[in-house]
């Protein structure tokens, strides 16, 4: 039986009494959409990152989109970000109307060089969007500064850093909105598509609710905003959420546990292992290793029945759907070089460990090998 990155049911199997009640009671509610459920879900979850407000969405891809939109977000603007993400980060960007402008990634951590973000600004800047990237945070003091000093707006894309913490402050807390994913593969993961996007402004939370709920306002069938969408979390998956936020902290722990036996079993190898940014608190929503042999470790591997992963093979700028941007080759080439040499290996929390140290010992040969 192959292992894979992820896996859900070793988890499934200990919360399944909690997870059917969570759809049993919400079947059972006579409300299936704008229940107690999602009003819960979203206080519960603004308070864990300190916020004041969270607007329950479908899925990750438009808590972005639709935070960019309630920022003010729209056609002619720029919008700096990286192009090592999941390509919704960017696709989210251009379906605002909005030009997506990179940065490169910085060579340890692989998150985005603040550095760089200064003299990307133009005149079209509108937002910075971070991507707390496999678990931990961007340097956010760097983006805060410039976005107060040239008026910007920043949306901190946390999809893969729930639970993550930067200098105290947990991953959402620091820009002027946050947006989630919830895909099942997330630390807070659902059993399908969801997401959210979260505030402390109260303008902004209004603009979200609407265009999540077709530009309307949730009293009426009066559409008042333009651009709206349907785009609501259903009461099943807020309920289920709720119920899993409360072990979030223990998801966590978890994956930083896995991590510590890579960390220890690997040390000797050659393997570049996972470094953490200084002020950080490592999620581990991923464990991403770096080697020059990286295709040649993953094609061997697979005969271990271990199917390792890579997050991501192809950056954004060099994907053809973005050929139109003008990037060319070398234009970013730590986020070049790192595409060919990147790969995860299998990180959830509960992962079996004697699971774990069979992957340890079929990767610790192969790297003999090479």
């Amino acid at each position: 039986m192959t292992t894979y990155v992820w896996g859900y049911l070793e988890e499934y199997e200990k919360e399944r009494e909690d997870i059917l009640d969570a759809v049993d009671t919400v079947f059972k509610s006579g409300k299936l959409i704008w229940g107690p459920s999602l009003v819960a879900f979203e206080q519960e979850f603004a308070e864990y990152h300190g916020v004041a407000h969270c607007a329950g969405v479908d899925n990750g891809t438009n808590a972005i989109v639709l935070g960019l939109r309630a920022l003010g977000v729209g056609a002619g603007d720029e919008v700096i970000t990286v192009s090592n993400t999941a390509a919704p980060t960017v696709l989210a960007i251009d379906l605002v109307g909005a030009k997506p402008v990179f940065v490169d990634i910085d060579p340890d951590t692989y998150l985005m060089r603040t550095d760089q973000v200064a003299a990307a600004i133009t005149e079209r800047t509108r937002c910075l969007l971070p991507v707390h990237l496999y678990g931990q945070c961007v340097d956010m003091a760097p983006l805060e500064a410039l976005a107060a000093e040239h008026g910007l707006v920043v949306l901190e894309d946390c999809a893969q850093a729930h639970g993550a913490t930067h200098h105290g402050r947990v991953a959402g807390s620091m820009g002027h909105a946050a947006a989630f994913s919830f895909y099942p593969t997330k630390i807070l993961g659902a059993y399908g598509h969801a997401g959210a996007t979260i505030t402390s402004d109260p303008e902004v939370d209004a603009s979200l609710r609407r265009l999540r709920y077709y530009g309307m306002d949730q009293e009426r069938y009066y559409v008042v905003t333009p651009n709206g969408q349907n785009s609501r979390l259903d009461e099943v998956h807020a309920e289920i959420l709720r119920r899993k936020l409360g072990r979030l902290d223990e998801y966590v722990a978890g994956r930083r546990e896995v991590a510590r036996i890579y960390d220890e079993a690997l040390a000797d190898t050659d393997l570049v292992l996972p470094a953490t940014a200084p002020g950080n608190e490592h999620a581990y929503y991923l464990y991403v290793v770096r080697h020059p042999e990286r295709d040649r470790i993953i094609e061997e591997m697979k005969a271990h029945d271990i199917a390792l992963n890579i997050s991501y093979p192809w950056p954004v700028h060099t994907m053809s759907g973005f050929s139109h941007l003008g990037y060319e080759k070398g234009s970013l080439p730590v986020t070049e070089q790192l595409a060919g040499e990147i790969f995860s290996l299998p990180m959830y929390p509960s992962l079996p460990r004697e699971e774990q140290r069979r992957i340890i010992e079929a990767l610790t040969k192969t790297l003999a090998r090479l």
